[in-house]
């Protein structure tokens, strides 16, 4: 134990002596934090929308106007002809466009029915996607309008129309606040790449500066050298975690329904993972930047397919089966859950059985790949 903490203690003057790597470790995340939340939105704004009004009825210019009152659409030209918008187009200035054929406003009255063709760039098929759904929104609240203007008459007698009336619930984030959900995983993925980094380019500087050779001829068995390697990093995965959901809380008054005391138990586990992975990518490689890159590699990997910006749900069967294997898909989850909806440990058992079952693996082929030569 004594030896442990001695090593303990020289990686945690190590890690204060370099004065050019406090402020990565500890004011960089953070910025990350503060920025990242606030930019990182799915919500589009500013749309460029155009529309060709053959008509020129006010029915038509009825529903003009409900792009033009939306915050979300920014009218940019009105044209002609549907070559001169398509031009406009093709040069990037136009993302939607809407025309409104002739007779729209009689074959409204008189057929009830009428056709409407939209437009859309979808170069960026996330943001068409939320355009279209938006669209369908303001033309769907539209014609229910105009239905409920429309009375029709049956055997002489006036029939009100009958319109159903949704109100959707959201549960848990009742005014689909982004950054509600958006903000605790954004302090995951700082967590994981602060410690991945570190701990993966750790033993291979010692290896560099040449001083791993001096630590191998000494009587530190392996175990006790990943110990005390690993431990200063998973203090200070902690402390980066603090100071987020003190952000997070403060800043952005994420609501914190659930215990901070399992919070931080599934985060003391997910650490020893991730900082096991990274000794275990440091074991072998020979350079910190051979080691930067494969943990970069692992990284790019586990964010796209965390859940964090692209469902999990909404990936084919083999993409969701690779996930099961992603440290930051459970942490996710778990945090979300524990965070917004006041989860109990009765109800990450699961996730928390599999963490710490991939921590001890890591672990384990950490301490066994770590070549000491006596």
């Amino acid at each position: 134990m004594k030896t442990i903490l001695f090593i303990i203690q020289k990686e945690f003057r190590q890690i204060f002596r370099d004065k050019g790597m406090l402020p990565i470790i500890f004011v960089l995340p953070l910025i990350q934090l503060l920025i990242l939340s606030n930019a990182a939105s799915f919500e589009v704004q500013n749309i460029k929308f155009s529309y060709i009004d053959h008509d020129h009825s006010a029915a038509s210019r009825e529903l003009i106007s409900k792009f033009q009152a939306s915050n979300s659409f920014k009218i940019v030209n009105q044209f002609d002809t549907k070559s001169e918008a398509n031009l406009e187009m093709q040069k990037g200035n136009v993302d939607i466009i809407l025309e409104i054929p002739t007779h729209f406003e009689r074959n409204l009255i008189t057929a009830k029915t009428t056709t409407l063709s939209v437009s859309i760039n979808a170069i960026d098929g996330a943001s068409a996607g939320v355009e279209n759904v938006y669209i369908s929104q303001i033309i769907g609240t539209y014609n229910q309008k105009i239905q409920s203007e429309l009375l029709h008459y049956n055997d002489g007698l006036l029939i009100a129309p009958q319109n159903i009336a949704t109100i959707p619930s959201f549960w848990y984030n009742n005014t689909l606040n982004y950054k509600t959900y958006m903000v605790p995983g954004i302090l995951v993925l700082l967590v994981t790449m602060i410690t991945l980094f570190l701990s993966s380019m750790n033993i291979v500087r010692e290896k560099e500066i040449g001083t791993l050779e001096q630590i191998n001829v000494t009587p530190i068995r392996k175990h006790q050298f990943i110990i005390g390697k690993l431990f200063p990093f998973w203090v200070l995965g902690l402390v980066i975690l603090s100071i987020g959901l003190l952000i997070a809380k403060l800043v952005f008054n994420v609501p914190m329904l659930g215990s901070l005391g399992l919070i931080y138990a599934f985060t003391s586990v997910y650490l020893l993972l991730i900082l096991g992975i990274g000794l275990f990518i440091s074991n072998h490689t020979d350079t910190q930047q051979q080691a930067m890159f494969i943990a970069w590699f692992f990284m790019v990997i586990f964010i796209l397919m965390s859940g964090l910006f692209t469902p999990i749900e909404s990936m084919p069967n083999w993409a969701q089966n690779i996930t099961l294997f992603n440290p930051i898909r459970y942490f996710v989850e778990i945090i979300r859950m524990v965070m917004l909806k006041g989860a109990t440990f009765s109800d990450i058992t699961t996730q928390f059985s599999i963490i710490t079952g991939y921590a001890i693996i890591l672990n384990t082929l950490a301490i066994f790949s770590y070549k000491k030569v006596n």
